[in-house]
């Protein structure tokens, strides 16, 4: 592997057909629904109640809004702009800026959805642990050992073959839904204004002054938007590509729409300094304030529905991320071979054995799912700026818009907002600094 990187061309990169016999568009919708519906949205009421109050509240969700329907506005017209380029976030990051930081693009992502994937397993197991206190925290003997078996079930599955993986995604996803609906439904023919509008501003709650409870609430929402590009990630195995950019878009909304009545709906069930001080998994002692104990039963099992298919969600991902820049010569040729069943078996294995180490180490931890959860969101922030970045380059150029000026301009705006916010965060996050250091640590594996 050279240690010069090298500007690819965009026809070297990727030859961007359509994939005969591939994901079809709600396969598509699924992956990005899935990946974006784990167990985040399930504790986003107490997450946020305790960083703000509604009137910020409402703020921050019109700034945050904006933004992430900048970035997938950016993939959705990457995917129609540059087809050619498959795995969008490495492909995205190699095309505009060479071979070296593509590498380090597809190492971030990769290192984020592991991270991720440890989180993931523990929430499961400390919400199992409600109904089984064996499993309570989620990183005890017990709860270790039958995650892992659970992460090995799911390798095992997905090495089978990506098509049945995300048939069952697809499943889950429909499965995680039901309950977030039920949720918002009752929590809406429930709904007190009075109780909603009790110290909007958050004047009285000590939580500082408007922009510093927006600023606070708008850090919590970075998490539940990760997986927006799932169906760029994918883009190589879609039916059609035009299906990638209206997924992501059709994804987006709806998730987007789900977040948003779910915090602020809480909000008119119980007062705010109420939901602030409730456990993980908010939703369900809002719901159980709502209707009685068996809303907590509920929301419980819907958590433990959604965390099974984020993971399905995010092992796929990890997968199909390293195989693509192997198959290329960016990463070790190891990661891009497929098996007979057309599935990334080696970028598999070594994605679930360093999965397995980092869930048993987490035994000896604290507060081990916030930690990963933080780990994992600063780690894709840089592969999230250098795709707006590469977005804002081809769009200056003029690359692919053929007297199309109005759209260029909507996309120059769109690149420039997402490119300051994503920026603003890396230069204002302490674990994103942590993560840039990382990955400049891990650029041996390319040099070498």
């Amino acid at each position: 592997m050279s240690s010069t990187p090298d500007r690819s061309t965009d026809s070297e990169l990727s030859t961007g057909s359509a994939a005969p016999g591939g994901l079809s568009f709600f396969a598509l919708l699924a992956l990005v629904i899935g990946s974006m519906i784990g167990g985040g949205i399930f504790s986003l009421p107490q997450n946020i109640a305790a960083a703000a109050s509604a009137g910020p509240t409402i703020i921050g969700w019109i700034i945050t809004g904006i933004g992430m329907v900048c970035l997938a506005l950016v993939y959705q017209f990457l995917s129609a702009r540059k087809p050619q380029l498959d795995n969008g976030i490495y492909a995205y990051a190699r095309a505009g800026f060479g071979d070296y930081i593509g590498f380090n693009s597809a190492w971030g992502y990769w290192l984020s959805a592991l991270i991720g994937d440890v989180g993931y397993l523990i929430l499961l197991f400390s919400t199992i642990g409600k109904f089984f206190p064996i499993f309570e925290g989620g990183n005890t003997i017990p709860a270790i050992i039958c995650a892992s078996i659970l992460l090995w079930a799911i390798h095992f599955l997905i090495i089978r073959g990506i098509q049945t993986a995300a048939m069952i995604n697809t499943i889950t996803t429909v499965a995680k839904i039901v309950p977030l609906l039920v949720f918002i439904v009752i929590c809406a023919i429930g709904f007190k204004y009075d109780l909603f509008a009790i110290d909007f501003w958050g004047a009285d709650a000590g939580l500082g002054d408007v922009l510093t409870q927006t600023k606070n609430m708008m850090m919590v929402t970075v998490w539940v938007f990760i997986g927006i590009e799932g169906a760029s990630v994918y883009s190589k195995r879609a039916n059609k590509r035009s299906d990638v950019g209206k997924a992501t878009i059709i994804g987006f909304v709806f998730v987007l729409a789900i977040l948003i009545a779910v915090n602020l709906l809480s909000l008119g069930i119980m007062q705010r300094s109420d939901v602030a001080n409730l456990p993980d998994v908010s939703t369900a002692d809002v719901l159980a304030h709502a209707v009685g104990p068996w809303g907590a039963w509920f929301i419980s099992i819907g958590v433990i529905l959604s965390l099974l298919g984020a993971l399905l969600s995010w092992i796929l991902l990890c997968g199909e991320t390293m195989q693509v820049p192997g198959s290329d010569g960016t990463m070790p040729s190891f990661f891009g071979k497929l098996n007979k069943h057309d599935a990334p078996a080696n970028a598999l294995w070594v994605t679930n054995i360093l999965t397995q180490i980092i869930l048993i180490a987490s035994y000896f931890s604290e507060n081990v799912y916030l930690a990963m959860a933080t780990l994992a969101a600063a780690l894709i922030l840089v592969p999230y700026l250098l795709s707006a970045v590469y977005a804002l380059m081809i769009t200056v150029r003029g690359e692919g818009y053929h007297n199309e000026p109005k759209q260029r301009n909507r996309d120059l705006g769109s690149c420039h907002h997402l490119r300051y916010l994503a920026s603003d965060s890396c230069r204002r996050g302490e674990s994103a600094t942590h993560s840039i250091a990382l990955l400049t640590r891990c650029s041996g594996l390319y040099l070498g």
